[in-house]
């Protein structure tokens, strides 16, 4: 652990993303933002203090000052900073779902992902079955104990996961380009892409690899016996986000409708209507095995199912 109540991974993490394995091959621009996100997730940059300057930052991740400011306007749009020309810029916001670790004998009410994901992988056999928009939260919690494995900190000898994603052919609601008021969103051609769902799949087909290649190097490296990723599409829109430990306990988020302005690769600006997974709220349900009946035992009895009727009857494997 480290001063600030953090294990020591997470501490690491939060100042050497830039240096991860499996990074999937993103853009520098994407490279640099997950950086950040991670450093005000795990408090490196707590609520309330500054990003360090942006010339600073471009020299750490040896990137131009063009990519800074365009991590910095994507994190401004997201909520998380607050910038101001001549005061450089300061943490207003920290992620809801990663936060200290609690004690594990007290369940909470809010809950946070990256302590659910540490008790899957204190186990023997981890088993993970998750329902989401994008496996953005999921890859760098997934990566993170890779490197705890790698690091001696967490033996497991076996890991199942199975994910669920929006099938790339679906239309979603979000996100959309926000209709100006008085004009009318310009119609696409036929054939033509909408750029910001494009964008999405993009992201969600890079945390994936991401994903995938974190665990199944671990395999390679004989570090754990047996790993079986299994991805899935259905034709859902999804609504809330879903985290289950078959059997043991669940996390479960709504998708909150936003409306904010989203950076394009080619720097233009998009005002729209999208959901932020990062800023979802998260309620814990444990399964209580002595009694059935137990509000915790039959929600994760209800989901489980819902998950399974998904995986057998919807869904189309990658």
């Amino acid at each position: 652990m480290t001063g600030s109540g953090l294990p020591s991974s997470w501490a690491r993490y939060g100042r050497d993303v830039s240096e991860e394995r499996g990074d999937g091959g993103g853009t520098e621009f994407e490279r640099v933002l997950a950086a950040l996100r991670t450093r005000i997730a795990v408090g490196t940059y707590a609520v309330g203090s500054q990003i360090p300057p942006q010339r600073q930052l471009a020299e750490e991740f040896g990137v131009s000052r063009d990519t800074v400011q365009r991590v910095m306007r994507e994190l401004n749009s997201e909520g998380w900073i607050k910038s101001r020309q001549g005061s450089g810029s300061r943490v207003v916001k920290s992620p809801t779902h990663v936060g200290l670790p609690p004690k594990l004998e007290t369940p909470r009410v809010r809950a946070a992902l990256g302590t659910f994901i540490e008790r899957a992988f204190a186990q023997a056999i981890v088993q993970l079955d998750v329902f989401t928009l994008t496996s953005e939260s999921l890859d760098a919690h997934i990566r993170l104990q890779a490197e705890s494995i790698r690091l001696g900190e967490i033996h497991p000898e076996r890991i199942k996961l199975r994910m669920l994603l929006p099938s790339e052919s679906l239309d979603l609601p979000y996100p959309r380009a926000k209709k100006p008021e008085g004009e009318e969103v310009p119609q696409r051609q036929s054939g033509q892409p909408d750029r910001l769902q494009e964008r999405l799949r993009a992201i969600t087909r890079r945390h994936t690899t991401s994903m995938r290649i974190a665990l199944l190097d671990l395999k390679a490296e004989g570090l754990v016996g047996d790993i079986d990723v299994q991805v899935r599409h259905v034709p859902l829109t999804p609504t809330f986000k879903l985290y289950l430990r078959p059997g043991v306990e669940a996390l479960f988020g709504p998708y909150e409708v936003v409306e904010r302005t989203i950076l394009l690769d080619d720097l233009t600006e998009v005002e729209a209507r999208d959901v932020l997974g990062l800023g979802s709220t998260l309620t814990r349900h444990v399964n209580d095995e002595g009694d059935p009946d137990a509000p915790g035992s039959v929600f994760i009895e209800s989901m489980q199912a819902w998950f399974d009727s998904c995986w057998d009857l919807l869904a189309e494997g990658l």
